[in-house]
């Protein structure tokens, strides 16, 4: 008998965990049925918010049914899992358990601490590298150092042979167990309910997405992925962050949909596919570099004097700036427990560049409202966005919000649908409105507010702040 401990990986098919458990990994010899296990554990939780819960207790609900389905269960447990675990091997007899691995500080401790019950409860233990396609710290730099331009690790990250999907483990490989332990509610967690609008969680789900997106938007991927109103994405992100689908999985359809491409549509789907190795690229730097969740990757002779702005960073939150591009996207945020890629980097270039306000804050807001929040590639964003992180921005490379929404959303399609008080201007006037005289926007949008902030005046700060924590003086 084994136990597999599902954390995120909320799926049966390509889980490489799951299938080590089952015997289906060519080097995992089959010993017994699998006893598939969830435990919710407080330290994990206090890091969540509202829409993530909701997206994962939908995920654990298909998850259940499909073991169900099949004669068994899933088993749900609240509690440590250093407690947890070896008590529930005991209780059904296992002599060994599976997980996915994790590249997280917090992640590894966790592991960690349950390897050494399981060690002292002499049960075998077994973490797989689940979700990512290559190991972190298996790409690396000549020096073997972790790489800190992505041009240079997107190289050898794409020559590598990757592994095909796992198999995925049939009713013989299945314990034949039940479990009357409820799926809590949000309440039961002590999270409110959302006040976004959370997506369905399942594989079912992230297969249509994958399919859909295959078929025809990855082709234009390249051309139309930064035009928010175009929504020429895969969305499947929170389904990578909670292992909805395999990554092998998306892999394998992205590659078939390049090899089945020329020209153009080849790039564009290649270019699909660079994402997925930044994804990789950020999991790798925080296995290397635990201490980017809260500090700097990238040093400076002095701190950085960041502005504590409570009024600004309220109104940064709401998409009350007066920078309509930034406003659809915080709005954006609160209904959907989603933003586009392309306003992410222009609402954090904002906070972080137009107001001076310390990237740390909006990583946190992030954290607590989007649905797919994921601790490397938020992490990497907002730090890269902010100046602070690998591959970053050039502290004097400062996005001009207006131009962004200008070329990004040129109609204005994408801020009209957020932004209703502006939905009946013109987009010229909408994408000129920090120049607009206070009457003219009275008459054309009175309940949306002027600028916050001058952008070239700010622009010049951040430039002069960032200078200073160089030391150029």
């Amino acid at each position: 008998m084994r136990v597999h401990w599902h954390r995120r990986d909320l799926r049966t098919a390509d889980n490489r965990g799951l299938a080590a458990a089952a015997g289906r990994l060519e080097d995992v010899p089959a010993d017994g049925p699998v006893v598939p296990l969830f435990v919710f554990d407080r330290d994990v939780l206090a890091h969540a918010g509202p829409p993530r819960v909701a997206f994962m207790l939908d995920a654990l609900d298909s998850l259940r049914a499909w073991y169900r389905e099949r004669g068994s269960d899933l088993l749900i447990r609240h509690g440590d899992p250093r407690e947890v675990v070896p008590a529930i091997a005991d209780e059904v007899g296992a002599d060994a358990v599976t997980w996915g691995s994790e590249v997280s500080g917090l992640g590894r401790e966790r592991d960690a601490a349950v390897r050494r019950a399981l060690d002292d409860a002499d049960v075998a233990r077994r973490s797989v590298e689940d979700a990512l396609l290559h190991e972190p710290g298996s790409i690396r730099t000549n020096q073997g150092e972790v790489y800190s331009v992505f041009t240079y690790f997107w190289k050898k990250w794409r020559d590598r042979e990757k592994l095909p999907p796992a198999p995925t483990p049939d009713e013989s490989d299945l314990a034949d167990v039940a479990d009357d332990e409820p799926l809590p509610t949000l309440a039961d967690l002590d999270f409110d309910e959302p006040e976004a609008d959370v997506p369905p969680a399942s594989t079912a789900v992230a297969r249509d997405l994958l399919d859909a997106f295959c078929e025809g938007d990855v082709y234009d991927y390249d051309d139309r992925r930064d035009y928010p109103a175009d929504e020429c994405t895969s969305r499947l992100s929170a389904h990578l962050k909670f292992g909805t689908i395999g990554i092998r999985e998306v892999h394998e359809a992205v590659r078939e949909a390049k090899s089945a491409a020329a020209g153009a549509d080849y790039d564009s789907a290649e270019e699909f596919e660079s994402q997925l190795a930044w994804r990789e690229f950020y999991h790798h730097v925080l296995w290397d570099e635990p201490s980017v969740v809260t500090e700097n990757f990238k040093d400076y002779e002095r701190a950085i004097e960041w502005n504590h702005d409570p009024e600004a960073l309220q109104a940064w939150k709401d998409g009350e700036t007066g920078y309509p591009i930034v406003d659809a996207g915080m709005r954006q945020l609160r209904a959907e427990a989603y933003m586009h890629n392309r306003v992410r980097m222009i609402v954090a270039s904002f906070l972080t560049k137009d107001l001076l306000i310390d990237w740390r804050e909006g990583y946190d807001w992030f954290r607590e409202k989007l649905v797919d929040h994921d601790t490397a590639n938020d992490n990497g964003g907002w730090q890269w966005a902010a100046s602070t992180g690998t591959d970053a921005q050039p502290y004097f490379r400062v996005f001009n919000p207006m131009t962004q929404g200008e070329r990004y959303d040129p109609d204005a399609e994408y801020i009209r649908e957020y932004v209703p008080e502006l939905r009946d201007v013109p987009a010229d006037a909408v994408h000129e409105w920090h120049e607009l005289d206070a009457g003219r926007r009275e008459m054309l949008a009175p309940d949306y507010p002027a600028p916050i902030v001058d952008h070239s005046e700010r622009r010049e700060d951040a430039i002069e702040m960032f200078e200073r924590a160089r030391a150029d003086d």
